[in-house]
């Protein structure tokens, strides 16, 4: 009985064995499955470790001054030195100021108004007068509440102006778009891309590993048929799906938070279809470089953890390092993510947003290209 237990335990581990290292020379096949495993931890760690910062700096900041004067640019110099602030543009009108602001160029605007020097030295206290994009009512809230302590430090060593018990001057910050900083009227705009990055990219990824593994992929390559009309055959009803989910959160965000849709709904919706588009292209792509369903899902979930990080949905895009801005502006959602929040919060109209615009296009053609050009190599 012993003998036979132990060749029963001792064929248990062999058994087991075997089976363990049936699991790793699989694994070292699948070559995608493993560097998933490997890649998603070293990507969160990196950007959560030095990507995302939720207290920004160096936000961009246009400076209209209506007079030039040594305050003025005491004064700008000190809003530069809180490190909240880098002065990008300065603009010659109000209507310049105000179009960048639209366009999300900047995120602050300054004005100087006239005669403010003169006002200071009478001691009449002028106002400087601050605008602020706080349709991102996080990356606004911290440099807005920085400007107090600017008041106190910018004429410091400025022996011109007479001393006196209150401040020489004060700040009128003005929240643009969002002025009661509802986290809703911020987050529901990014929810509209993000859910549609997600949907689109697994629906179209599962195309064509789904002909493979179903055994008529034979049948559809013997059809008098191109890899361009495939593609566009395979996304077009897909493009109908992704624009039905986007009415639907679209009228869940107006009626249910009362997120307002101050812009174009037509504008809102043309460009709704080109990023939707541009999403399906990228999921028909990884279905062309993945050899089954399973590796397609893992491509597409590794492309959609950077645009849910590094977009600027959950957190400031501007807070970034530039490194990671640079990733940022090579996804798609970053794009849609001020596209749908200026048009829907700001009014935002095409020419506010042709930058945008015309980066989804690109990389929508991009992808499309190496979706084709991957298909035709399965076709050879």
């Amino acid at each position: 009985m012993r003998l036979l237990a132990s060749l029963g335990a001792e064929g248990f581990w062999r058994r087991t064995g075997a089976m363990l290292l049936k699991e790793f020379l699989q694994l070292r096949r699948d070559r995608v499955t493993f560097a998933t495993m490997i890649m998603i931890p070293l990507i969160q760690l990196v950007l959560f470790g030095y990507a995302i910062n939720t207290n920004p700096r160096d936000m961009p900041t246009a400076v209209l001054l209506q007079e030039s004067s040594d305050v003025g640019r005491s004064i700008l110099k000190a809003i530069e030195n809180t490190r909240y602030f880098k002065v990008t543009h300065l603009v010659r009108d109000e209507a310049e100021f105000d179009h960048l602001l639209a366009s999300g160029a900047v995120l602050f605007a300054i004005e100087v108004p006239a005669g403010f020097e003169r006002a200071l030295r009478r001691g009449d206290r002028p106002a400087l007068l601050v605008a602020a994009d706080a349709t991102d009512p996080v990356a606004s809230g911290s440099a807005l509440a920085a400007l107090g302590e600017l008041v106190q430090t910018a004429l410091l060593h400025d022996r011109a102006i007479p001393d006196s018990p209150t401040p020489a001057f004060e700040v009128r910050g003005h929240a643009r778009y969002n002025p009661a900083g509802a986290s809703q009227l911020n987050i529901v705009p990014g929810l509209l891309g993000t859910i549609l990055t997600l949907t689109m990219l697994i629906f179209t990824a599962l195309s064509v590993t789904r002909e493979i593994e179903r055994g008529t992929m034979e049948s559809l390559l013997a059809m008098p048929i191109t890899p361009l009309e495939i593609m566009l055959g395979k996304i077009a009803p897909y493009v109908l799906v992704g624009f039905l989910q986007a009415a639907l959160i679209l009228v869940a965000g107006v009626t249910l938070f009362g997120v307002p849709v101050v812009g174009n709904l037509t504008l809102l919706a043309t460009l709704t279809t080109l990023f939707i588009a541009t999403n399906l292209s990228f999921g028909y792509t990884f279905s062309t470089l993945a050899q089954n369903q399973l590796q397609a899902v893992q491509m597409s979930m590794m492309f959609f953890l950077p645009n849910l990080l590094l977009s600027g949905f959950l957190y400031p895009f501007a807070g970034m390092p530039v490194w990671a801005q640079w990733v940022g502006e090579f996804l798609p959602l970053t794009h849609f993510v001020r596209i749908v929040r200026a048009i829907m919060l700001k009014g935002s109209n095409l020419v506010d947003l042709h930058y945008d615009t015309l980066a989804l296009a690109a990389l929508m053609l991009v992808a499309m290209a190496i979706a084709v050009t991957r298909f035709r190599r399965t076709l050879d």
